[in-house]
């Protein structure tokens, strides 16, 4: 049986699931479905097209599916999905697509420290963690497993890939490859990310595929597109490997840190 306190506002037409806790003072709009388990602190915003999964508690002040701070947006359906058991903490705000139809999307797993900012049609998939103030701009994505520090900014279209590690302040305004430590102004590489990969089960010979890898790219001197033979020839195949290689091709040779970082 959920609980509703008599002085929050739910709008009639929201769907509401079981064992949810709604606390004075929330607001909840139309068309919204928050999932079973779920906590709402107060003065918390749940808006119109949000889809909110299972045992999620969102903290004071936060607005999820905000209105998109975009001037393409004209008043478009467009939604914020949530996925299950996320941590979003104080002041946060997450806009809505842009785009008809269309979503900005959370997967599960995730803490969003306070004061952070996800702007329209952004994915962060499963298990991230975004320390406070953390920013990020419209149409990016963060693979699973990535830590962005706090006050880290992600600027719009750049992709973050799995398992790394942005250090604090830093501005990211290019594509970062996975398994790696990014830090400073501008953004450069500055390592693995072997600490957190050692505890997570990743193994000695996985970890020294990934640090040959990336001395390819980024310690050689030589282009990307010469890297990436090198790694191709030194490195075993592997799934840790093609990881690597498919996400340079994907992102079009565009990598923070080179010489290919427009």
């Amino acid at each position: 049986m959920s609980s509703i306190s008599p002085l929050a506002y739910v709008d009639p037409s929201a769907k509401i699931g079981e064992n949810v806790t709604i606390h004075p003072f929330a607001y909840i709009d139309c068309d919204v479905e928050i999932g079973d388990g779920c906590e709402i602190m107060p003065y918390t915003s749940i808006i119109r097209g949000t889809r909110m999964g299972r045992n999620n508690k969102v903290y004071q002040g936060s607005i999820i599916g905000a209105d998109p701070q975009d001037f393409r947006w004209k008043g478009e359906k467009t939604y914020c999905e949530i996925g299950d058991n996320n941590v979003i903490r104080e002041h946060v705000i997450i806009n809505r697509s842009i785009r008809e139809g269309q979503a900005t999307r959370i997967g599960s797993k995730c803490f969003i420290m306070a004061e952070c900012h996800i702007g329209h049609d952004t994915l962060v998939r499963g298990r991230c963690v975004l320390g406070n103030g953390v920013t990020i701009a419209g149409d990016a994505m963060v693979d699973e497993c990535t830590i962005l520090s706090s006050n880290a900014v992600v600027h719009e279209g750049c992709h973050v890939g799995q398992w790394v590690m942005i250090k604090g302040g830093c501005r990211i305004g290019s594509n970062v490859p996975p398994y790696v430590i990014i830090a400073h102004n501008p953004a450069v590489y500055a390592g693995t990310n072997a600490y957190i990969m050692r505890r997570k089960g990743f193994t000695e010979e996985q970890i020294d595929d990934i640090a040959s890898a990336y001395r390819h790219l980024y310690q050689s001197g030589s282009s990307v597109f010469n890297a990436m033979k090198r790694i191709e020839a030194d490195i075993e195949p592997s799934e840790i490997r093609e990881n690597i290689l498919n996400f340079i091709r994907d992102n079009n040779l565009k990598i923070v840190g080179t010489r290919t970082d427009l």
